[in-house]
């Protein structure tokens, strides 16, 4: 199960979410970043990750393509910041900064 919720602010635009990152629920946090992604008005768009329990690989892959995107993001927990970092790598060849 996977929960998204979106919390609008002056500077940013947060997406929290909350649950397993695997199967079907990669589709709905890509859609939900398309969504959150329009609209912003110089505003980031910062995907905060500090209550996903399990990324699969569609997750990973999904997280990905949303880092090429400039889309930040915030977390804690060794496993979280782990896949994060890994994926950065993957993304643009060094870590990226995650917010904690």
């Amino acid at each position: 199960m996977l929960k998204i919720s979106t919390i609008e602010g002056d500077t940013k635009r947060r997406l929290i979410v909350e649950g397993k990152l695997v199967g079907p629920w990669v589709a709905e946090l890509r859609n939900a970043c398309e969504k959150a992604h329009t609209n912003l008005f110089q505003r980031k768009l910062v995907i905060d990750m500090r209550h996903v329990t399990a990324i699969s690989q569609e997750g990973e892959n999904v997280l990905f393509e949303l880092m090429q995107k400039g889309v930040k993001f915030r977390c804690c927990g060794v496993f979280t910041k782990h896949v994060l970092k890994q994926v950065a790598r993957r993304a643009n060849g060094s870590p990226t900064k995650v917010e904690k």
